[in-house]
């Protein structure tokens, strides 16, 4: 497939408009608060945390999404608006209510998320400011200016977006997204948002999402951690004029792979600007019995503490690897497995070999390593990316709230 990659991110693809200000949310006037709008109503779709404790915006955005249909998302960073009952449930209503109102939609058709701090109460008079304010600014390239307003700790902006023809017309999905930190799968304090001039049904709009998402945040970490928040949004408003997708054909294959590659390129983003982070850890397990199989196996090594210092101290401690495979619930047999870190071979048949120490030591210096498990035991594969645990990491959790 001939991807083109694009400028705009959320406002690459047409009709879409977006903005960002400072509210008065965090210090020293950053911008916190993004604004992502459709000129027409638009097919949506999301995937929200795993974790029980669900933040406010979560539980709202689930109920706007019901009838599969918005046109509009409303974000905050620098207060995560999560453990705050029903005072924090109305305050992301009237989030939505404002939003819509000022841009002439219905509440519901407005979706919303929040990142940062969890327990505070929104401070609602600076918000209803920002949101009087936001709607004024919104713009053809505003794009990357809502890229940045939704981060936290995040050191970078993560934007992308790419076209591809589909049903003979040109069809683009731009993104953007936050986090760094309580990155795990199954989500992460992370926020992912999509937007597409396909056309394509609710239905299938969200069975794409699931999937790429299984395939993209699901497989990345950084600590292990969940968080109350974690969203990804997709809307999509038909504006590329392609016949609207009502069932998995070649058209909606060709829509998935441009979806895949978007959301895919996010989540490597995310893992780069891991917190604290001086490796890039990407994970091949391949010839397992199931990909199920392969995602445990590649989750227990990127998770394991062990593993991730290792790699900090650029140490090639194979062994820390095989235990943390051993202790999933995954059945595998010992005897068959093969590791390389890079192109070197460290272990093969379940057994160590006798590696130059000094080549490994040059593979682990890189910012980008590459870890192969060949399990021996069948065709699935799968690839994760994760990072090194630093004493930068403790230091920015140290001192998160300060």
């Amino acid at each position: 497939m001939k991807f083109r990659k694009v400028e705009g991110g959320v406002t690459a693809a047409k009709g879409f408009w977006a903005a960002a200000t400072a509210s008065g949310i965090k210090k020293q006037a950053e911008k916190d608060l993004a604004l992502i709008y459709s000129q027409v109503p638009a097919a949506a779709a999301g995937m929200f945390t795993q974790n029980r404790f669900q933040a406010a915006p979560v539980t709202i955005s689930r109920k706007h999404l019901a009838d599969g249909r918005a046109q509009a998302i409303i974000v905050n960073s620098g207060n995560a608006n999560a453990c705050t009952g029903e005072q924090g449930l109305k305050d992301a209503q009237k989030m939505t209510e404002l939003t819509g109102k000022l841009l002439g939609l219905l509440p519901h058709d407005v979706l919303v998320a929040s990142t940062g701090v969890i327990g505070q109460f929104l401070p609602m008079t600076k918000l209803e400011r920002g949101i009087r304010a936001i709607v004024g600014q919104l713009k053809a390239d505003g794009g990357p200016l809502a890229a940045e307003a939704i981060l936290t700790t995040d050191l970078v902006s993560k934007i992308t977006a790419y076209a591809l023809e589909i049903g003979g017309q040109t069809v683009t999905v731009g993104g953007i997204a936050k986090g760094s930190g309580m990155i795990h799968p199954n989500m992460a304090t992370m926020l992912a948002f999509i937007t597409t001039d396909c056309a394509i049904t609710p239905s299938l709009l969200q069975k794409a999402l699931q999937y790429t998402v299984d395939r993209s945040y699901n497989l990345i970490t950084v600590d292990g951690d969940t968080s109350t928040n974690d969203s990804v949004m997709v809307l999509a408003n038909g504006m590329a004029g392609n016949p609207i997708i009502e069932e998995e054909n070649e058209d909606y294959h060709r829509f998935l792979m441009l979806l895949q590659r978007v959301n895919s390129e996010l989540a490597q983003k995310i893992v780069r600007d891991g917190e604290g982070a001086t490796k890039f850890i990407e994970v091949t397990v391949k010839n397992a019995a199931t990909e199920l199989d392969a995602k445990k196996l590649a989750r227990g090594i990127l998770t394991s503490n062990l593993v991730k210092t290792a790699f900090f101290g650029e140490d090639a401690n194979w062994g820390r690897i095989v235990a943390a495979m051993g202790q999933t619930e995954v059945e595998l047999y010992p005897e068959r497995v093969d590791i390389y870190l890079g192109n070197l071979p460290v272990m093969q048949a379940g057994q160590g070999l006798d590696f130059a120490e000094e080549e490994a030591k040059e593979i682990l210096k890189q910012k980008d390593i590459r870890i192969i498990i060949d399990l021996h035991m069948g065709n699935a594969k799968v690839t994760a990316w994760g990072t090194d645990l630093s004493y930068e990491y403790v230091k920015i959790n140290a001192s998160y709230r300060s």
